[in-house]
């Protein structure tokens, strides 16, 4: 979820506007989006929000924030035709400017002047900024990796990031998400021999799972279904998004043509390779659906399921269900820990270190990565040379020049949810009530009174309290303690109201041991 603002002369210039995506914290929801309070408080002085990539956690948060901060926005045009496709599915391209930069030069806005500058990552036209101001140069890396024979698309080469350092650069803004690994990323290159190797051996149908937005590794699976003589077929809505835009903006022009999922059925299992979204354990993607057998597409024993990608941490469990599921098909599951099938998109040690060779900063400042990254890339820097380092966390506000880099302020940060079509805050009313009434369940009382006194029996309902057999006995017993409490209390509404409460809830506490929610509706006859 990642946003960057940068402020010079007073004005601000924001760098990417992400999302992240919910668990078992935020329950019913999908999405969580940035809270952007500190730069909605100065919107005016806001110039333009620029795009480094196209990933979901650098343009997610778009769809949803764009048009109330009202600025334009920046974008290569691959990363301008998925966001195009995002306002266009929110019905708001005609509030949002977007423009499309080529890679082929400075652009300013404002006291910024910014330029693109390729590198290699999963994505097409993953860049870094290069942003100049008055007061130094600050070279911003998004998600990046190093790579000498990337899938799609080029990357600058060492001698011309060198050029960049000859320069003078006062601040590496950089990816600190491999920082724990020693060995580089690796090639994508490498991946289609793993690839090959693997699908080539398999006997029956096959399934590949990776991110859809790894457009890179879909070039690699389009060349291995040729490797291996399999049709190829994609299933997921998200692939076919990212393969849509991708040829049109020229990526992807020698992928094979794809077959429906009725024609890989008929097709000998041999004969088919299918790539597919869910990977991470999604309950909506298609894996998911085809491991249940709700899918058009199924795997039978014999079969095999690639896990062309690494786990996103918190995803073990919902993966490990949909892998158990294929195993007991008989299922063949293969993962990157039996065989060379997915390379990181992001710098291990090695990249980090000729970065730093290259671009020779005054000062790194890790982002990108939790706490633990950040800290220990700050560790890193200053190991290989780089004078200064910041070790910074989310709302830090930090003076690069002069005098930098020091801490000066604190901004307010958090998270907001995107529940159905609102707009909410993470830790609200709305979210903590969902969450106690997910943890204890939920009882309604419904009380006739006529002049102080009872007018029939309470009703009691419930939802989520651990009743089972003793439903009938556990209703009874509240409806007779919301009548004891209307005997003690009936005159006095408010009062009445809490005591009815606390009565209902003491009895399921004696049945259940937990404390539900209990909402009382008093009705005056």
């Amino acid at each position: 979820m990642n946003v960057n603002l940068y402020g010079t002369q007073g004005k601000w210039l924001m760098v990417d506007c992400g999302i992240t995506f919910g668990d078992a914290n935020y329950p019913g929801v999908d999405v969580i989006l940035p809270d952007l309070q500190f730069i909605e408080e100065r919107l005016d002085d806001l110039l333009g929000i620029v795009l480094t990539h196209g990933h979901e956690d650098h343009i997610g948060a778009l769809p949803y924030l764009a048009a109330d901060l009202g600025v334009p926005l920046y974008a290569t045009p691959f990363t301008a035709g998925l966001i195009y496709g995002k306002l266009e599915e929110e019905g708001i391209t005609d509030k949002v400017e977007l423009n499309v930069v080529k890679e082929d030069g400075p652009f300013s806005i404002g006291p910024f002047t910014m330029t693109y500058t390729p590198l290699a990552h999963s994505i097409p036209e993953g860049n870094a900024i290069l942003i100049e101001t008055p007061y130094g140069k600050i070279f911003h890396t998004g998600d990046w990796k190093l790579d000498e024979s990337p899938a799609l698309g080029g990357a600058s080469t060492g001698a011309e990031l060198t050029a960049i350092g000859d320069k003078g650069v006062l601040a590496l803004v950089c990816d600190s998400t491999n920082v724990f690994n020693p060995e580089a990323s690796g090639s994508e290159g490498n991946v289609r021999k793993g690839l090959d190797e693997v699908i080539g051996a398999a006997k029956g149908r096959v399934l590949v799972t990776t991110f859809a937005s790894n457009a890179a590794r879909l070039q690699t699976l389009g060349e291995v279904a040729r490797d291996t003589g399999r049709e190829l077929c994609v299933a997921g809505r998200s692939l076919d998004r990212i393969l849509r835009v991708a040829k049109a903006t020229g990526y992807l022009r020698d992928f094979p043509d794809t077959i429906d999922f009725d024609t890989a059925m008929d097709l000998p299992p041999n004969k088919v390779l299918i790539v597919a979204t869910g990977g991470q354990g999604e309950p909506r993607a298609a894996l998911n659906r085809i491991a249940e057998g709700s899918h058009v597409l199924k795997l039978h024993e014999g079969d095999s399921v690639v896990f062309s990608s690494r786990q996103i941490p918190g995803n073990e469990i919902a993966i490990g269900k949909i892998m158990n599921t294929l195993a007991s098909k008989g299922v063949e599951l293969i993962t990157d820990r039996q065989a060379f099938i997915h390379v990181s998109g992001h710098p291990g040690r090695p990249e980090l270190a000729e970065m730093y060779k290259w671009i020779r900063p005054e000062i790194v400042v890790p982002v990108h990565g939790e706490v633990r990254h950040m800290y220990e890339q700050a560790r890193f820097a200053l190991e290989q040379g780089v004078p200064k380092a910041v070790r910074q966390v989310n709302g830090d506000v930090i003076r690069l020049a002069p005098d930098g880099p020091k801490k000066i302020g604190e901004a307010p940060v958090g998270r907001l949810v995107l529940d159905g079509d609102v707009i909410l805050p993470a830790d609200g009313a709305t979210i903590n009530e969902r969450r106690r009434v997910a943890l204890y369940g939920q009882i309604s009382v419904a009380v006739a009174i006529r002049n102080g006194k009872l007018a029939g029996t309470p009703q009691v309902r419930i939802q989520g309290v651990p009743v089972e057999e003793d439903r009938d006995a556990f209703l009874d017993e509240a409806s007779d303690a919301a009548a004891e409490a209307v005997r003690k209390d009936g005159r006095n509404i408010e009062k009445l109201r809490e005591s009815v409460r606390l009565s209902v809830r003491r009895a399921a506490v004696r049945f259940t041991g937990k404390k539900p929610v209990v909402d009382v509706l008093i009705v005056e006859i």
